[in-house]
């Protein structure tokens, strides 16, 4: 209550707050990890108030852990060590669409789906689409990607410009609206994926694309999950242009025709999806349908209108929740290793020996393009050796990754759960992120506990 009546000093009342469902809110995300309450929770609507806020907190040495819509995996926005819950929802601006340059400029609490309302009246759209609708600040925080990865890039491909408000309160700019500079360290992507532990995002300029003139998307059937990634490893090597392409085991296709009231069929699926000119379209869906047969492909159909194309992204994005849905009264944990294409088909075909091997029930999708997947395990929180079983499947397939020269975390970031994986990942490297995490934040009160131990 102390805390919260300072920050009142310099912050309106009503934007500071201690109520107890307030701060319960607050303590969690959509992870495993253990909820933890913040002190308090502050709603600033200027970057001048967050400057207000990090040099009180700097002063008094008080954590300072960012908050967007808790749609995070790995514990990133939980405030481990108490302290301000700093929410950035109530800024929410789109403060410039630049159509010349392909450029937006955004405040962090704006959502991708409120992004892309807005510039779909100018023939645009903002491409990284990680499924849920996070907010752009949170989402470059732990450089998300998605669906669209494999054509248009990650978070940190692009943004080309972040505000930050430093630990000690300076305000700093990493880029420009340039789109390649040889100018200096390249601050952007040192700050993208830094989860709040460097700095507090106020703006962001981001890249944008023109809607392409036609877009049509397609599922293909194929006999075995191997089967579907060799025909998806194929397509990249032969420099199909290709937007998305999505691995959907059938048992999980199976899960989403009975909770989404679709007809999907029932086998392992790539879904897919082409963006260009009506011509180069045809070309490439005649090429890929023709590539596909070599890898015994027993069905391809499209989905060539709006209405079809979105319900077939929304069951790809909802098939984490159908495989709830369908197993009332058990959670879900989802994993989210990402290796090289080469190492693709060996890694899954052991995630699902490994998960057989655990008597887990589950799924594997991904975003299978770029090599990240996410194996999703059913849990009871009723029976804890659940967690114990699947905290160790979880590790055997992230030992598996790193073998192969992957990553821990292709997308989920972090946070609390991937920290025992970076010295492992990282080697000699990791200290060198410690002392640049040193010299911005000398008091540690950014987001502590995250990414290191």
């Amino acid at each position: 209550m102390i805390l919260a009546e300072s920050i009142k000093k310099f912050i309106s009342a009503d934007r500071v707050s201690t109520n107890e469902t307030v701060l319960t809110n607050h303590s969690k995300d959509e992870s495993f990890h253990s909820a933890s309450l913040p002190e308090v929770v502050v709603f600033p609507k200027t970057t001048q108030e967050i400057v207000d806020i990090m040099k009180f907190a700097n002063e008094n040495k008080i954590p300072v852990t960012p908050f967007g819509v808790g749609s995070g995996l790995e514990g990133a926005a939980i405030p481990k060590n108490g302290g301000i819950s700093l929410d950035l929802l109530e800024m929410n601006k789109i403060l410039e669409i630049n159509p010349e340059d392909f450029l937006v400029r955004v405040q962090p609490g704006v959502t991708r789906m409120q992004l892309n309302k807005e510039l779909g009246k100018y023939g645009l759209f903002f491409s990284v689409d990680p499924g849920a609708d996070a907010t752009l600040g949170g989402m470059a925080a732990t450089n998300a990607s998605g669906t669209t990865t494999v054509r248009y890039g990650a978070m940190k491909d692009n943004v080309r410009d972040l505000e930050v408000v430093l630990a000690d309160g300076k305000v700093i700019h990493t880029g420009g609206k340039a789109k390649k500079s040889s100018s200096g360290y390249n601050l952007t992507e040192l700050f993208v994926g830094s989860e709040g532990t460097l700095g507090i995002f106020t703006e962001l300029t981001l890249q944008v694309y023109g809607i392409s003139e036609v877009i049509t998307a397609a599922r293909a059937v194929f006999p075995t999950v191997n089967d579907a990634v060799q025909a998806a490893s194929s397509l990249l090597t032969v420099g199909v242009p290709i937007a998305r392409v999505e691995l959907v085991e059938g048992q999980t296709i199976k899960y989403v025709n009975h909770v989404m009231d679709t007809n999907y069929a029932e086998g392992d699926s790539l879904f897919l999806e082409f963006h260009g000119s009506k011509g180069s379209v045809e070309t490439d869906v005649q090429l890929t349908k023709e590539l596909f047969a070599d890898f015994g492909c027993v069905q391809f159909d499209f989905e060539i209108d709006a209405l079809g194309r979105s319900r077939l992204w929304e069951a790809r994005h909802n098939s984490l929740y159908a495989l709830i849905h369908t197993n009332p009264g058990k959670q879900v944990m989802n994993t989210d290793v990402c290796v090289p294409l080469s190492k693709l088909a060996d890694s899954i075909e052991y995630t699902r020996k490994c998960m057989g091997e655990a008597d887990l029930q589950g799924d594997i999708i991904g975003h299978i393009g770029d090599g990240n997947f996410h194996a999703g395990v059913l849990i009871d929180p009723n029976f804890p050796n659940d967690l114990e079983r699947a905290n160790h499947f979880n590790e055997k397939i992230v030992e598996f990754a790193l073998s192969c020269g992957g990553t821990c975390t292709g997308e989920h970031g972090v946070g609390l759960g991937k920290r025992k994986y970076q010295r492992q990942q990282h080697g000699e490297a990791l200290n060198i992120m410690k002392s640049i995490k040193q010299v911005l934040d000398p008091n540690g009160i950014l987001n502590p506990g995250k990414i290191f131990d």
